[in-house]
């Protein structure tokens, strides 16, 4: 008979597994009938390429629609199994702390499996799922250690398209600000606005944080190794994702602004009122800024409890980070000011796992892998600002 804590678990994976599919399909969805609304008012040429968006979007979808059709088989198949093993242990479910608790063990076997993958150098694979040779982590044990509360997520901040394949083409219909024509009664339409439809190729890439792990630590270790290995790929991931953003949020157009005067400018006048505008500054540009007042002796930044910062400029939330990530060197005034998640997409492969790898220098090293890429969606959404205080 089948352990109902790991069957449990697995069906926990797996409904996860579905919700997520679900959103990913409602998205693709959502692309392919936004580019379908965009034709009628298309170029021969821009029809085409519409077309061949559209015909990759259902491509995409059948595939889709294929894995949640085998994710719902298999989770019908879990559910059988799970109920058939409940009534050969009536006694265990009719107390609720006992439902809690087994599942706190089929966590805790999870665990064990993995601390065995680890300890055995990838010999033993009972317990968890694996992939390409190494440990599946599963989400709930990697959202057992959080991410430090004072850690800036850059990713919460762009858009985020989850992803199922390698490489491949995102549409993005640019922003155009324009509208409708009020017409007489009868009258023959207007020929309206055409959108300007895009196609932002990605590229998926993979990421890897390495742990150095010695012999005698393996043997020896009384400690929590999957919550080590947690900790350590949450903070590469963060890290490495955050420099991949910054990196594409310096591309946007450079432009040089003199005084508070010059920011003001950016925002009022320079960036479309259809972006939703952020400040993504240096720390020693936000230093800068928070010293200044007004004349009546008023800190230009206001305070902002809502806001992560806890401060926003002109009315517009400010994101701090350090310089040398925004910029190049320590002391840098620069910063992007515009919409980030107009600007910026992550695609997300949102794969973690961790496996034993050869490495000429250490020996073996258990590796932290994540895959993604970061590309620029919208040139007009943002300006890559250097800042020179007003004499």
């Amino acid at each position: 008979m089948s352990n109902p804590v790991i069957v449990a678990a697995k069906l926990k994976l797996k409904r996860s597994a579905l919700e997520a599919k679900v959103s990913e399909i409602k998205e693709a969805q959502e692309r392919s009938e936004a580019l379908v609304r965009a034709i009628d008012d298309a170029t021969e040429e821009e029809i085409e390429t519409v077309e061949k968006s559209v015909e990759e979007i259902q491509a995409e979808l059948t595939a889709k629609e294929e894995e949640k059709s085998n994710l719902e088989k298999e989770i019908e198949a879990l559910e059988a199994e799970l109920e058939q093993s409940n009534q050969k242990t009536p006694n265990q479910n009719e107390n609720p702390e006992g439902g809690q608790r087994k599942m706190k063990k089929g966590n805790e076997e999870i665990r064990d499996g993995i601390k065995a993958y680890v300890r055995s150098k990838g010999q033993e694979r009972a317990g968890f799922t694996s992939v390409e040779g190494g440990a599946l982590i599963p989400e709930e044990l990697l959202k057992a250690q959080e991410v430090p509360t004072e850690g800036i997520d850059l990713a919460k901040l762009v858009n985020v398209v989850p992803v199922t394949s390698g490489s491949g083409k995102y549409p993005v219909i640019k922003k155009s600000g324009s509208k409708m024509v009020s017409q007489a009664e009868l009258a023959a339409n207007p020929e309206l606005a055409k959108p300007v439809i895009t196609e932002v190729a990605y590229d998926i890439e993979t990421y890897r944080g390495y742990i150095p792990v010695s012999s005698e630590s393996i043997e020896d270790a009384d400690y929590d190794v999957t919550g080590m290995i947690t900790s350590e790929i949450n903070d590469q991931e963060l890290n490495t994702k955050n420099f991949a953003i910054a990196s594409v949020l310096k591309t946007a157009p450079a432009k040089a602004v003199t005084g508070v005067d010059g920011i003001k400018t950016v925002i009022n006048k320079d960036i479309k009122k259809v972006y939703a505008v952020k400040a993504i500054l240096s720390a020693s540009l936000f230093n800068a800024l928070d010293l200044l007042k007004d004349a009546d002796g008023r800190y230009l930044l206001t305070p902002d409890a809502t806001v992560e910062s806890g401060k926003k400029l002109f009315g517009k939330e400010v994101i701090v980070l350090d310089d040398d990530m925004i910029g190049t060197a320590d002391g840098d005034l620069k910063g992007f000011i515009g919409d980030p998640k107009a600007a910026v997409t992550l695609f997300d492969r949102k794969r973690a796992s961790v496996k034993w790898v050869d490495n000429d220098v250490y020996g073996e090293l258990l590796a932290g892998f994540v895959r993604f890429d970061v590309e620029k969606t919208d040139s007009e959404a943002g300006f890559y600002i250097t800042y020179t205080p007003a004499v």
